[in-house]
């Protein structure tokens, strides 16, 4: 494996030299957690502009209809929550060195993130049966614009974490990061619904 002196080597009487997090084919661990802060902190910017056009759109009732939300959307939810935590017992595992069992947590964390957009369609069929369309009034496109774009990005960390499981990067700090993604997501869902439960 290809070494590096330390910066501190001629610093001290013998030298010390460590194990190279430069080698052709990885990343260095403090990029995983730079990227995943500029993501999170970009997704949360957009998102709560969103925020702030919906309550400030809700103020003006002119053609704006509230609608009924979908009961699915508890399920929603739960299902979501409970990824989350299968996620983190996923984190857990992985650190004590017990991939085995945290590939396991990994795929229920997957069931379960792809069985929460099957309800989130399903929402959408029951509104469409209703007659409700994006087009229809203000808080219907609200609707579906935070739903869309907030499954999207699970999506996104579905392919995420199919990489994980399935690729050859198995570095606890990939790990980690999608994790926090996942959870930060979960998180972003529980404001997004009670927003949409509470103001209009």
């Amino acid at each position: 494996m290809p070494r590096i002196v330390s910066d501190r080597a001629e610093k001290t009487e013998e030298m010390v030299v460590l194990a190279s997090t430069l080698e052709e084919g990885k990343i260095p661990v403090g990029v995983y957690r730079i990227f995943l802060i500029s993501l999170l902190g970009s997704i949360f910017a957009f998102f709560a502009s969103l925020v702030v056009a919906y309550v400030y759109r809700a103020q003006s009732k002119q053609l704006w209809n509230p609608i009924m939300l979908p009961g699915v959307l508890w399920l929603s939810t739960m299902l979501i929550a409970l990824s989350s935590f299968t996620f983190e017992s996923a984190r857990q595992f992985h650190k004590r060195g017990l991939w085995h069992v945290s590939s396991k947590f990994l795929l229920a964390t997957a069931v379960l993130g792809a069985a929460f957009l099957a309800s989130q369609l399903t929402a959408w069929r029951q509104l469409v049966q209703q007659g409700v369309f994006m087009e229809n009034n203000p808080h219907s496109s609200f609707f579906y614009l935070f739903t869309g774009l907030h499954g999207a990005h699970l999506v996104g960390g579905i392919a995420a974490l199919a990489y994980i499981m399935f690729g050859h990067n198995k570095r606890r700090q990939l790990l980690n990061a999608v994790c926090y993604y996942w959870h930060f997501l979960g998180l972003l869902w529980l404001g997004l619904f009670e927003v949409l439960r509470t103001v209009g």
